[in-house]
């Protein structure tokens, strides 16, 4: 059967055959469960003496177009001593997962419903320094049903012996769709039909070769639908229908078309109906403005429950104390119409934090052109402090960052309302060629000097705050190419402990993974690989699952380095400034995290260095596309310009109010 066979091959064991699906050897089945169990290959990060460095060995399975999902028994599981690995879905933003160990059992993450995964180690963590201790670093997704941990696993082979290298992984399949299974009269197990009115094999999910609609109506012996009815074929159905003005059985052909009315009876009942039409249409007019009023009562009802929850009226109250603070909180319906009640025509982007919607509201009595943020979620332990936060937040005022106007916490979630940043994100002007401008040296330099800035003016604050999330996607380009920080409406005022993980795999600080407490130094390590994204123009994991910071290590090991740098934007005369960039970028990822430099030191060096470069800001220019405040998304084809938005904006204003 497709998508379930299994293939017995020889094991040399006793001269045994053992069942293999493709190249993963099935250790057992549960019909009752509706799972199998197989081996699956465990990673390694070991140290190798001959090199003196570490060598990765990492493994993923697809299972993609088969019936296999990773069932929930399993945990992704890492074990060592100073070990980091990621566990990644097809797609990074999809599904990221990360696990630290140190010298204990790592941590799991919830694969449920995935069909692929791959193991990833950072540099930034490995044992070169007690490979005699702890040689080696493993990671694993695995059924833990029957797992135990051994403290002994942290410093010994012990783990990847036991399971002779392959751990034991769970999957789960599904059946189609159209199928029903009933638990076997007959021992242990299950068997599958199709649905009443379908046919095929039940156990495939394959349009055509699983469960597929019977027509019946191709088969009038079996499904009668005598003459004068007419056959009508449903999914899953189907229905024998009288002719127009007459009734009967028409699977029995008996469609009665005789009866017929007088004039006057047509009359009497034409004119009863004629009033009973009207009287009933009169009651539903009613009935729909009652029920509007009522919806409309309870959405305000709602609105200021949300309102209170969001400690709204503390927020009002400290706004009536500090009126200089130039923040605005917005009613419901002005977001709703600005928005089009969050039209997804309406998104410019979307991330882990909430969704970004180009609106127009009215800031200080003008129409302008705003992006409004509909944050995801607000964690409970952290609400009483939200709104003393946004006071916070609205007194940011800074031109390298991205100003925060005001609020609306009227909705379930609250709406957060930044100014309009009009051209790239930083990450489009990186890697969308050729539709983009290439910025030389010089011009990089200068948008990382004022993304360091920024930065270090968010950590200098009386309340300091600490993004979290530094990446090329959260850094706005504004006219000119300057650089304005986005995306920090959720970030942490103070250092505190996060619920949540939070952060972009690639620019995660590996020490965040170990307590979840962000520090002003996570952002320094995060703005680390962003600069050598810059210097190189490369990712900060490539396809082939390598790490820049490891790929940059290497090449300045054997001097190899001016060849992974960006060769379009760096050439003989600005090598040294590029170099002596990159060994800030070093000093930036440096463990432990406390040795690494303040922004503001790393802000003034990289400014020292940007005057040593006398270059244009852009090398070439092709096609610019507008493109919105978001995480990384863009709006395709929009070519609409500012005034026209703006024009478009007073008709919206107006009708809000």
């Amino acid at each position: 059967m497709p998508g379930f066979g299994l293939t017995c091959n020889e094991t040399g064991v006793n001269g045994g055959r053992t069942p293999f699906y493709y190249d993963l050897e099935v250790v057992g089945v549960s019909l009752q469960q509706g799972q199998a169990r197989m081996k699956m290959s465990i990673s390694t990060y070991c140290y190798n003496n001959a090199t003196q460095g570490m060598d990765p060995v990492p493994w993923g399975l697809d299972l993609t177009g088969t019936p296999y999902r990773f069932a929930h028994t399993n945990k992704f599981t890492v074990i060592g001593c100073q070990t980091l690995a990621y566990i990644v879905g097809e797609r990074a933003d999809e599904y990221t997962s990360g696990c630290v160990a140190m010298c204990r059992r790592g941590g799991d993450g919830d694969v449920r419903g995935l069909q692929y995964y791959d193991v990833r180690f950072p540099s930034t963590f490995n044992t070169t320094e007690i490979h005699d201790v702890s040689p080696c670093s493993y990671a694993v997704l695995m059924d833990d049903s029957d797992f135990t941990f051994q403290a002994s696993y942290a410093t010994l082979p012990g783990f990847n012996n036991t399971f002779t290298g392959e751990a034991p992984l769970a999957v789960d399949w599904v059946v189609g769709e159209e199928s029903e299974c009933f638990d076997s009269l007959n021992g242990p197990g299950y068997f599958c039909n199709c649905f009443k009115g379908f046919h095929g094999n039940p156990y495939l999910q394959d349009p055509e070769l699983g469960c597929k609609d019977i027509n019946e109506c191709m088969d009038l012996v079996k499904y009668p639908c005598n003459v004068p009815g007419t056959c009508q074929n449903f999914l899953g159905g189907f229905e024998c229908r009288c002719p127009k003005h007459t009734k009967g059985d028409a699977q029995n052909g008996t469609c009665d078309g005789n009866h017929t009315f007088g004039i006057g009876e047509n009359l009497g009942i034409g004119a009863f109906g004629v009033v009973l039409v009207g009287l009933v249409c009169i009651l539903a007019v009613e009935i729909i403005r009652h029920k509007r009023s009522i919806k409309r009562q309870d959405l305000i009802r709602q609105s200021d429950e949300y309102f209170q929850q969001h400690r709204g009226q503390i927020l009002s109250e400290m706004m009536g104390v500090e009126r200089n603070i130039g923040f605005t909180v917005y009613a419901r319906g002005a977001i709703e119409v600005a928005t089009n009640v969050f039209d997804k025509e309406s998104i410019i982007g979307e991330g882990g934090q909430g969704t970004v919607y180009k609106a127009v509201l009215d800031v200080e009595g003008k129409a302008t052109l705003v992006a409004v943020k509909r944050c995801k979620e607000v964690d409970e332990s952290k609400r009483k402090d939200f709104v003393q936060e946004l006071v916070i937040l609205g007194r940011v005022d800074h031109p390298n960052i991205v100003k925060l106007l005001g609020c609306c916490l009227q909705f379930e979630v609250p709406i957060l309302v930044y100014e309009y940043v009009k051209n790239k994100t930083l990450q489009e002007l990186l890697y969308s060629q050729p539709t983009s401008c290439r910025a030389t040296l010089g011009a990089r330099l200068r948008i990382a000097v004022q993304a360091a800035g920024a930065l270090a003016y968010l950590h200098s604050l009386a309340h300091p705050i600490l993004h979290g999330d530094v990446k090329p996607a959260n850094i706005l380009l504004s006219d000119g190419w300057g650089a304005k920080v986005s995306d920090f409406g959720c970030s942490t005022i103070d250092e505190k402990t996060q619920v949540v993980a939070r952060g972009t795999a690639g620019y995660v600080d590996p020490e965040y993974l170990l307590k979840y407490q962000v520090t002003h130094k996570n952002d320094v390590c995060s703005f680390g690989v962003l600069l050598l994204e810059l210097l190189t123009g490369k990712k900060p994991m490539s396809k082939q699952r390598k790490s820049l910071m490891v790929m940059v290590q290497e090449s300045m090991e054997d001097g190899t380095l001016h060849e992974l740098l960006e060769s379009e934007i760096v050439g003989d005369a600005s090598m040294g400034v590029a170099l002596q960039a990159v060994e800030l970028a070093n000093r930036c990822l440096g463990m432990p995290g406390n040795r690494r430099p303040a922004m503001r030191r790393v802000a003034e060096e990289l400014k020292q260095l940007a005057d040593q470069v006398q270059q244009p800001l852009v090398l070439e220019c092709h096609s610019l596309t507008v493109t919105d405040m978001g995480s990384s998304m863009s709006s395709e084809n929009d070519t609409t310009g500012v005034f026209s938005l703006e024009k478009k904006a007073a008709l919206s204003i107006e009708s809000a109010r």
